[in-house]
């Protein structure tokens, strides 16, 4: 093994062996002052429905209805699991990188060398890890979000047709509109009755 393989394992091992002193404060936010109460605004003047133009928001549903709330709260569990998986794993490997540490002193460059190799390469392993279960979790959000919106489309089909709408746009988008042309609250109703919950497990992508 030459010289340079030995500084690279060592320095590697260190840096493993503060990830995790250093993540905590990487993740604190700096301070900022207290912002000032927000000035109580006067109800909004609504100009009279337009004919044929309706409303949707999609924010809106899915904050309101049982199934979006429950899609949510899933999705929320499945971030928590993955990431107590990889601190686990991490906070294993910060272990082991420590007390290899703790009696560098007691070996020569190159045994210490070859003990480090198999800790940075789970390192390395954990990381890759990290970066697939953060796309499955992008995956999973998206199909959820993909089972949401074809459960509501039936819905809003019939809401457009028996509000007699003749342009429906997405409400996420719009400033403000009379709430006589928003279909959001009629569409969580039926909703909440066709799709009163939602339960689905994390998408599983190829380990390469």
């Amino acid at each position: 093994m030459t010289q340079k393989m030995i500084w690279a394992a060592s320095a590697a091992l260190l840096l493993i062996a503060g990830a995790a002193q250093a993540a905590p404060a990487a993740t604190k936010k700096a301070s900022t002052p207290a912002a000032a109460p927000a000035q109580q605004m006067p109800p909004l003047t609504q100009g009279p429905p337009i004919a044929g133009l309706c409303v949707y928001n999609r924010d809106g549903a899915i904050a309101a209805s049982t199934g979006g709330k429950a899609m949510i709260q899933r999705m929320q569990q499945l971030r928590a699991q993955a990431a107590a998986e990889i601190q686990g794993e991490q906070q294993s490997i910060k272990t082991e990188a420590d007390a290899l540490i703790a009696k560098k002193a007691s070996l020569t460059q190159e045994q210490f060398a070859q003990q480090a190799g198999p800790i940075q390469q789970r390192q390395e392993a954990t990381q890759r890890k990290a970066e697939i279960r953060q796309r499955e979790l992008e995956a999973t959000g998206e199909k959820a979000l993909q089972r949401f919106d074809a459960a509501v489309m039936p819905i809003l089909r019939n809401l457009y047709e028996s509000h007699h709408c003749a342009i429906l746009l997405r409400g996420d988008t719009v400033m403000a509109a009379n709430p006589a042309m928003d279909l959001t609250d009629p569409a969580v109703q039926q909703l909440n009755v066709s799709l009163p919950s939602m339960s689905f497990e994390r998408e599983t992508l190829p380990q390469q």
